[in-house]
């Protein structure tokens, strides 16, 4: 993490203890081993990023192992380590093989802490870290269907850490609902939003041109912007349902990213909103590098998922930038809105109620409006900050050094 992220947070980051390691005498700072499948663009990938700044800055050495992708820059960038194994192998009969492999890395990095960040890569990494006798860690960042019992056991692994972190209390619902013996290791920290990036005055005029050209946005027309994969459980095609019940107000609907998806779900959108009457009112677009810029043009951003969200880092984003959110009171978007405060939770799934809550917030007066984008920044950077996320997950690593440290002090 920059200086600049700790300055902008408030508080500095926890110190990680320094440790005796087994095979060493000297104290040294601990090393950490984040486990993900890849590191391609996503908000997973994006934590695991900011937790490697965040080992480094509190005195820990920061190790990546995942199958590789476009964001092994970041980890460069920022001193950490990155070993490529394809830990996203599904193929158990793969796993003997990478386990060994994995193993030497442990190994040869004195690893203290094995952080799993999804289901294969637990498969993969805990047996061997527990062999080791490692301190685990799993973060659990999406939900668990357990329709078999075979899906049960398969899901169930990545609570067999020596600690577990939900990204919601949505994700720790789903989990102690369906497993019993988890809740004294289960912690929830919500995701963070870098709010020094995700800060509108830090976004310049020139940045906000080059994406309005970009796409070409006409002037003067209110922009509802959903921001999404292009998956239909995102919920375009409800968004569009509930604009057609205020075609009378004026607006243009951007569907950030939607442009990526297969021609069968661009074709689908593009026929809905025909349909509905609402031809030359929304566009799709592809997803853009510069999302602070893009949400800069936004006068509300809408997260209309028919099925909930594990958490919704996009209203993290979009509060932090000062801009209205809506989504459907459900899941973890529930958790980071607050009505009518920093935004508006339409009854789920509710066409008419979504539709009124656009309605309220493209009504909003420049006043309103201001007041608002203060409510919105404040709540974010007071609770659902990076700094903050990463604080309270080197205090987990900090407590569980710390019990093996003076386990092993007692045992001499």
């Amino acid at each position: 993490m920059s200086s600049k992220t700790k300055q902008k947070s408030g508080q500095s980051l926890p110190t990680l203890p320094r440790f005796v390691k087994k095979h060493s005498q000297s104290g040294d700072g601990p090393v950490i081993v984040q486990v993900l499948p890849e590191l391609v663009r996503g908000g997973v990938e994006r934590g695991t990023v900011e937790m490697a700044e965040a080992i480094i800055a509190a005195g820990g050495k920061a190790v990546v192992v995942s199958n590789g992708g476009s964001m092994e820059r970041h980890l460069a960038r920022c001193g950490a380590v990155h070993y490529r194994l394809p830990v996203n192998v599904k193929n158990p009969l793969q796993w003997t093989s990478i386990r060994r492999r994995l193993g030497t890395i442990l190994r040869d990095e004195g690893a203290d802490i094995v952080h799993v960040r999804s289901r294969v890569p637990a498969w993969i990494a805990l047996p061997v870290a527990k062999r080791l006798g490692l301190i685990t860690v799993s973060t659990v960042h999406g939900r668990f269907h357990t329709n078999s019992a075979l899906k049960r056991i398969y899901n169930g692994k990545m609570l067999k850490a020596d600690h577990v972190i939900a990204i919601s209390n949505y994700i720790k619902s789903l989990i102690t609902r369906t497993y019993f013996g988890v809740e004294e290791r289960l912690s929830v920290i919500h995701r963070g939003v870098d709010t020094t990036v995700f800060e509108a005055g830090e976004v310049s005029q020139s940045r906000i041109i080059r994406f309005v050209n970009e796409i070409a946005l006409p002037e003067d027309m209110p922009v509802v912007m959903l921001p999404a994969r292009p998956s239909a459980w995102k919920g375009h095609e409800i968004l569009l349902e509930a604009l057609a019940q205020i075609k009378e107000m004026p607006f243009l609907c951007v569907f950030v990213g939607a442009a990526d998806g297969r021609k069968s779900f661009t074709d689908g959108i593009t026929k809905k909103g025909v349909a509905l009457g609402l031809e030359g009112r929304f566009r799709l677009v592809s997803a853009v590098e510069d999302m602070p810029a893009a949400l800069m043009v936004a006068d509300v951003v809408v997260m209309p998922s028919v099925t909930p969200e594990p958490f919704g880092r996009v209203a993290l984003e979009a509060q932090a930038m000062g801009r209205p959110v809506i989504a459907f009171n459900h899941g973890g978007a529930s958790e980071s809105i607050i009505h009518e405060k920093t935004g508006w939770l339409a009854k789920p799934n509710n066409v008419g109620d979504l539709g009124n809550c656009i309605k309220t917030a493209l009504s909003l007066s420049a006043s309103q409006r201001r007041t608002l984008a203060r409510n919105t920044r404040n709540h974010i950077t007071s609770s659902f900050s990076t700094a903050k996320m990463c604080r309270d997950t080197l205090k987990i690593y900090a407590r569980l050094l710390a019990k093996v440290a003076m386990r092993r002090h007692g045992s001499r």
